[in-house]
């Protein structure tokens, strides 16, 4: 009997006995159907579908995918059949959309379905998984095996703590992303700036005072919202949005001076730094530099390689420098972005899964291509002594950016997260958008007290959301 003379049959039924007619219950069926059908398919490309000693490794970013797929043969072709591992047995690496890696992978967690072995996860999500009891955490607790196998000293320290919870490791860095500035080389010489003697931002902030011309040239692109802008400056300034015990900090004495300190550069008559919502033609950043709109860039070490894909013509005009300390022998970066891989509690074989992750983020050659194609310094710093690290680069000037990257690694700041990050992103984000409006309207004239009423009612926001949820 087909779908549709089933239907038929229904409505000739029921028709008569409910007062809506037989849509609603036709759509209940549709819906129930559909359900059952969406289960059955999830569980039969689930882990069950792979042959015994298949490792599922998931990861959102499509440069990651790229360089991966081979290294998972290369691993494979490493490791014959075993009757733990037969033959067909693989490292079945999938590119999942950044959006599905969060809601899916929670959903999986929660569910029991299509739940990978090994998954990366991008920094500002990984913290809404470190929610509740350990227990309930989908991830494996890394923290003794990191230590034992040697892998945790020979890591950049401050990496492992975006992935801490309570004081236990539930991911491996994939990255370090140290700043630095990128600015046009041909045009500071030209305007008579020594990148060299920009030791602190005050000193950055005078010559950006001298150079910028409202409207058409500005000495650096910063954001006027939060995320990419005052938080790499909070980082640098050991501040952030939750301290290693996971209390927020957002509106401490730290954030407070930061928000007055940085305002000023985005806003008002005497800015010197603007971004490309503010330019009048609504150019791109590409295009922003290129035309020497922006002087500088923030430039953790993954934009530089955008930025040589997007400005292929400013080879050997652009060179990369420190950032300014805030203070005199201050900290010369910071850091923006980051991955983690983990462990799922899931995996059948996690001694296999650790060996996997181990190859997968050490492996010398592979680690030295990556850097090369992507400029992404890797934290395990064994590999850093490698020819790669130290070639110059045309591009910059035939600056060597690696051993420049190398320089800074660990000086790193570390960022604490919380389940609460995202909404503490958009928190500060609006906090930085009123002050903006605040201060283009008044000026210095009681910014001290409405920056910090600001910065209070966004941390208590986040307070009241965290008093919900004891874990």
């Amino acid at each position: 009997m087909g779908l549709g003379r089933i239907i038929d049959g229904v409505r000739t039924r029921v028709a008569d006995r409910l007062p809506l007619g037989a849509a609603p219950l036709i759509i209940l069926g549709i819906a129930v159907v559909s359900g059952v059908w969406l289960i059955f398919g999830w569980l039969l490309g689930g882990p069950t579908g792979s042959p015994p000693g298949t490792i599922r490794y998931w990861t959102f970013a499509n440069s990651h995918y790229d360089a991966y797929v081979p290294l998972a043969r290369k691993f494979d072709e490493s490791h014959p059949p075993t009757a733990d591992r037969p033959a067909g047995a693989h490292v079945d690496v999938s590119l999942v959309h950044i959006d599905a890696v969060t809601s899916r992978l929670r959903a999986a967690f929660w569910s029991d379905l299509d739940v990978p072995d090994l998954v990366e996860v991008e920094i500002s999500s990984a913290g809404s998984f470190f929610r509740g009891p350990a227990e309930d955490i989908g991830f494996e607790d890394l923290t003794d095996w990191l230590k034992s196998s040697g892998l945790y000293d020979k890591m950049v320290k401050s990496r492992f703590a975006p992935y801490t919870h309570k004081g236990r490791i539930y991911g491996m860095p994939h990255d370090v992303h140290p700043m630095m500035l990128a600015y046009r080389r041909d045009l500071f010489e030209e305007a008579g700036i020594d990148a060299s003697k920009l030791l602190t931002w005050d000193d950055f902030i005078r010559e950006g005072r001298r150079v910028t011309k409202q409207g058409s040239r500005y000495m650096i692109e910063l954001l006027s919202g939060g995320n990419g802008g005052l938080e790499v400056m909070l980082f640098q300034r050991d501040g952030g949005y939750f301290d290693a015990d996971g209390n927020v900090i957002l509106d401490n004495e730290t954030a407070v001076e930061a928000m007055k300190w940085y305002i000023p550069l985005v806003a008002g008559p005497n800015r010197i730094a603007s971004d490309v919502g503010h330019t009048s033609s609504g150019v791109s950043f590409a295009k922003a530099i290129e035309d020497g709109y922006f002087l500088s860039v923030l430039a953790p070490d993954w934009r530089t390689k955008m930025i040589e894909m997007s400005l292929p013509q400013l080879s050997g005009k652009m060179a990369l420098m420190p950032l300014p300390a805030a203070k005199p022998g201050g900290r010369r970066t910071s850091t923006w972005g980051g991955t983690m891989l983990g462990i799922t509690k899931h995996c059948p074989d996690k001694a296999l899964a650790r060996e996997v992750a181990t190859y997968m983020y050490t492996e010398p050659e592979s680690l030295a291509d990556r850097f090369r194609s992507l400029n992404i310094l890797p934290p395990f710093k064994d590999v850093w002594t490698h020819p790669a690290f130290k070639e110059p680069r045309p591009y910059w000037s035939n600056q060597p950016i690696g051993e420049l990257y190398v320089a800074l690694a660990d000086d790193v700041p570390p960022q604490y997260t919380s389940p609460y990050t995202p909404l503490a992103k958009a928190k500060l984000d609006t906090a930085v958008a009123a002050c903006v409006t605040y201060y283009e309207a008044h000026g210095e004239e009681g910014f001290d007290a409405f920056v910090r009423e600001r910065l209070k009612a966004a941390a208590d926001d986040i307070r009241l959301q965290m008093t919900r949820n004891p874990f």
